[in-house]
């Protein structure tokens, strides 16, 4: 085990240096990243492989396209990101310059997940880079294969004295987490985000935490059993289910349960052949413990669909559960596997029900064509975020923010809100030496008279609409010229 107080602090004199302030520095970084990418697309594609057994075009789709157009957008707007935001102002601050300036954290630390182990180890390293970053990365040793590729890589693309990978077990992570940061950045579960957490209060470093949960779906009785059946069973198998917004249970109509188990059969022979162990298009389960904590949670199920084990390859087919109840073991925590609950309802309000009685989820499923039904589920709940007939896709899109709420995460990136995520956004206000006559007002001593033109100048009004809304702009400048010739008493 490496001495992280000493990587830590030679990094900190790099950053106190000014280096990763500059935005040529994010650019050049940026791009060595892009060319990272770009030049060991199937190299990490053959390492996706060995670790979970994902098919290249899975990991094209969900690893690298994702995290390329995400350097692509921050290249792109870098300039803009980095810009001071200019804010209103009271009349007694118009004459002064006010803003937020969005500064670099200093050192952070990312630690990332083994389910999309290229994804959830670079997206958010593209934030600290766009934000003027020094950053630590913690490979998860779970994706072993992409965790040694991606600590040959950094230091061959990247600035060795900003940007380091550490690699190793829980005592090599556990060392790193005793250590002072200016933020961390974790992905993974509940359980091991406390830990961090706990860690970071030692020197009151801000955690994001990208964590799971149970994301519910609700079908409709009216939604096109075909359609959503090829879309929801996308995107709960793929990646063997191990996605941290894949569909986690299904809540419909006791009919709609039945349309929809006869459609399965029909759509997993269409995706996987007639046997999903045989087909390259479907993955494994990470590791033995994982499939061993899956395939429990088939115990007391009615299988519906799929339901066969092979313990030696770690596969478990893709499998739906029919008739669960709420006190079902495989409704008591995070699926986070191919298996598929079904819980019937009566109608969405059933539904919204079940969903508030459960920690908030960090994606929300709705396949329905009922403008109602999707209001209610919308204004009724709260995740990390809604995809309304489709699953999975909303995180594809770097524009949006990803991120949980309450026990699925806090915090959110991609796209500019990783910018955001990194940055400390510091307030600004920058005045002149003059118009004493106007700061004269605060001074002591005290009267009425001062007070009530401070009133006026200082406390917000409901805004007006039409010319009125403009009254205090026109008559600004004959305030100004008066206090500067009035002594206040």
């Amino acid at each position: 085990m490496g001495n992280f107080g000493k990587m830590i602090s030679d990094m900190r004199v790099v950053f106190r240096s000014g280096r990763t302030k500059g935005v040529e520095w994010r650019v050049a970084q940026l791009t060595a990243l892009l060319k990272l990418l770009d030049d060991n697309t199937d190299n990490l594609c053959d390492a996706l492989y060995k670790d979970l057994r994902k098919h290249k075009m899975e990991s094209a789709i969900m690893e690298m396209n994702v995290t390329k157009n995400d350097i692509v957008l921050a290249l792109n707007n870098i300039h803009n990101w980095m810009k001071p935001a200019q804010v209103d102002r009271d009349l007694i601050n118009k004459t002064n310059s006010a803003y937020v300036r969005y500064e670099p954290m200093g050192v952070t630390l990312v630690v990332g997940a083994w389910n999309y182990p290229v994804q959830l180890i670079f997206l958010p390293l593209v934030g600290a880079i766009a934000a003027g970053n020094c950053c630590i990365l913690k490979p998860s040793e779970m994706a072993a294969n992409v965790a040694t590729m991606v600590e040959e890589l950094i230091p061959k693309y990247m600035d060795q004295e900003c940007i380091k990978v550490v690699n190793g077990g829980i005592p090599e992570t556990t060392a790193l987490l005793t250590e002072r940061f200016d933020l961390v950045f974790y992905t993974g579960n509940s359980s091991v985000a406390r830990i961090v957490m706990a860690a970071a209060a030692k020197y009151l470093t801000p955690v994001v935490l990208e964590l799971g949960g149970k994301s519910p779906v609700y079908i409709d009785t009216g939604a096109d059993i075909e359609v959503v059946a090829r879309r929801l069973l996308w995107g709960k198998y793929c990646n063997a289910g191990q996605t941290c917004i894949a569909p986690d249970y299904v809540m419909c109509s006791p009919e709609t349960q039945e349309k929809l188990i006869e459609k399965v059969k029909d759509v997993l022979k269409e995706f996987f052949g007639e046997n999903p162990k045989t087909s390259d298009s479907y993955g494994r389960i990470i590791n033995e413990r994982h499939f061993q904590r899956v395939k429990k949670l088939m115990e007391g199920a009615t299988v519906a669909v799929g339901g066969e084990v092979d313990e030696g390859e770690k596969y478990i087919a893709p499998t739906v559960l029919r008739d669960c109840k709420l006190t079902d073991i495989v409704m008591q925590e995070e699926v986070f596997g191919p298996l598929m609950p079904i819980v019937t309802v009566r109608d969405h309000n059933e539904a919204l029900n079940i969903i508030n009685d459960r920690e908030k989820p960090l994606a929300m499923y709705i396949f329905s064509n009922d403008k109602d039904v999707i209001r209610d589920l919308k204004e009724g709940t709260s995740s990390g975020s809604l995809l309304v007939n489709d699953t999975v896709v909303q995180a594809g899109l770097c524009t949006l923010p990803f991120g949980g709420v309450g026990n699925s995460g806090m915090g959110a990136y991609h796209g500019k809100f990783s910018f955001d995520a990194f940055s400390h956004k510091r307030a600004v206000m920058e005045k002149s030496l003059g118009m004493e006559a106007v700061n004269a007002l605060r001074y002591p001593p005290y009267t009425d008279k001062k007070l009530s033109w401070i009133q006026w100048l200082t406390v917000k009004k409901p805004r007006r609409g039409g010319i009125l809304g403009f009254f205090p702009f026109l008559i600004l400048g004959a305030l100004l010229a008066i206090f500067m010739k009035v002594v206040v008493v």
